[in-house]
């Protein structure tokens, strides 16, 4: 089956011509007039090579959507004629037929679309690469969106994934990396988050979680769930009103602080990592609207990234690190995590992390590409073996997300000087006084239910000493006893062995 499905790549990869993004490297580019002369058939020059991409990542099916889709946030790092094209892919793939949604959806209910239904939009207001939206009304006329899974699209995940697995096991084996970069683990990761798209009651569950977090509705609005009508292919929620992040101009029309709605981006994504520990980890403009009060509005919430709380305290402190250009702290907390080689040498390390991250700073987004210092710090690891992990996998991607965001909202924006008053508080907040009493307030039930009981259990432990020290004091007894025993019965038979030879030497 991987045989095949690795056909069809290399068929539709040929087929969209997208041997021009690989052949025109520097070194592959002796290859470039045989392989095109050898398909003289072809003609890949009707279509500009942006429209041939997206419609390969189509055809190749919703993984390759979702890479394209993150791509397309990234207009720093591709050209635009690429990236208009590939933002298609974040709301508008090709939907598939209004059959095939009655069809799951009373397979899911047992019973007809109309009954479960008030009213369904037969067009969907948006279509992804794993499921389409379409507007509804329940029995009572409440409005609501319908998330429909698309048929047979668990099969296809799982064909590319074992490919992955398979691409992944043979880097690991020849590459001099493989080991350091982990990419089997990586690929695990992404295969349990993808695998959580393929089940909405998991995403309803997603979802209700984000929103029990940003219950105060200050900067972020999170659909309710409805939950007597969610099924593992059907996810019905409240219907949400709001404009795509990416239609900057009409936000403006309407009022909307642009520059504020770029810091509270930058407060939610941090609040959500170091805060919550649970994280919307698929940030492209089309899971983002904008309320026409300026708060944000969180759709689709399939894929979710989850940090324990070693992971946020080492996060916390590397951030807080870099904007104190701490580079010193931040290797150290490398090292010290086992990121880094515990022999790794720590003034060097440093040198580097400051040649990387120096020149970033007090510059707005427009003047820092993230990607390329991702990049440069991926080659510095390299140089001092620090491993990949692959947990922290989406959020890395997602931060990729939030800067995108962050560009094309306000190119002026200051990450740094932003996130770090709230980075600062947070830290105090782990460390400091309030985090005693914040620990003591989660203790108290348990203390509650212990302290009533401390009376008995400690006579309880104290009765249990004393029978062990009279068992002690028992054995001891015992083993003196047998060896005066022992003594008793030698003294006893030598006295009988001297009566015998007197009563021979008498007789």
């Amino acid at each position: 089956m991987r045989f095949f499905r690795l056909l069809k790549i290399i068929s539709i990869t040929v087929r969209y011509g997208l041997d021009d993004f690989i052949l025109g490297y520097t070194r592959l580019k002796p290859f470039q007039k045989p392989f095109r002369a050898a398909l003289f058939w072809r003609n890949t020059q009707s279509s500009p090579r942006g429209e041939r991409l997206r419609l390969a990542l189509e055809a190749l099916g919703p993984i390759f959507v979702k890479f394209g889709q993150m791509l397309s946030t990234r207009r720093d790092l591709i050209p635009l004629d690429i990236a208009d094209e590939l933002a298609k892919l974040q709301d508008r793939v090709p939907p598939f037929d209004y059959e095939s949604v009655v069809l799951i959806i009373e397979s899911s209910f047992g019973r007809p679309i109309h009954e479960v239904f008030q009213q369904f939009d037969v067009t969907p207001v948006a279509s992804a690469s794993v499921a389409q939206v379409h507007f509804a009304h329940l029995p009572d006329g409440t409005p609501v969106a319908v998330k429909v899974l698309r048929p047979g699209i668990s099969v296809v995940i799982e064909k590319d994934l074992a490919l992955l697995d398979t691409a992944a096991w043979l880097f690991q084996k020849v590459s001099a990396d493989g080991k350091r970069l982990k990419p089997r683990e990586v690929v695990a990761e992404f295969s349990k988050h993808i695998h959580s798209e393929l089940d909405l009651m998991l995403e309803a569950a997603n979802c209700s979680l984000l929103g029990r977090n940003f219950a105060d509705k200050k900067l972020l609005l999170v659909p309710e769930v409805h939950w007597d009508f969610c099924h593992e292919q059907v996810m019905v929620m409240e219907r949400m009103d709001g404009t795509p992040i990416s239609h900057v101009s009409h936000l403006i029309s309407i009022g909307v602080d642009i520059p504020k709605l770029a810091r509270d981006g930058v407060e939610i994504f941090f609040t959500q990592v170091f805060r919550d520990g649970f994280f919307h980890a698929d940030m492209h403009p089309g899971n983002i609207q904008v309320a026409d009060d300026g708060r944000y509005v969180a759709l689709d919430f399939g894929i979710m990234g989850a940090l324990n709380e070693v992971d946020k305290q080492y996060l916390a402190r590397n951030f807080l690190a870099f904007f104190r250009r701490d580079y010193r702290e931040v290797a150290r907390a490398h090292i010290e995590s086992g990121w880094a080689p515990k022999d790794t040498p720590i003034d060097e390390f440093e040198t580097a992390i400051r040649a990387v991250c120096e020149p970033i700073f007090d510059k707005p987004l427009k003047e820092i590409s993230f990607g390329k210092v991702l990049l440069r710090l991926f080659q510095t690891s390299r140089r001092f073996g620090v491993e990949i992990q692959p947990q922290l996998a989406m959020l890395q991607k997602t931060l990729l997300n939030v800067e995108g965001l962050g560009r094309d909202l306000d190119p002026e924006l200051d990450l740094w000087k932003t996130a770090r008053p709230y980075l600062e508080r947070w830290m105090s907040e782990q460390v400091g006084w309030r985090s005693v009493v914040e620990k003591i307030k989660a203790e108290a039930p348990l203390w509650g239910s212990i302290l009533p009981q401390l009376p008995r259990r400690l006579d309880a432990y104290l009765q249990r000493d004393n029978n062990a020290l009279i068992a002690i004091e028992l054995e001891l007894i015992r083993r003196q006893y047998k060896r005066q025993s022992w003594a008793v019965s030698i003294i006893a038979i030598a006295l009988f062995g001297l009566l015998i030879l007197e009563l021979i030497r008498y007789f």
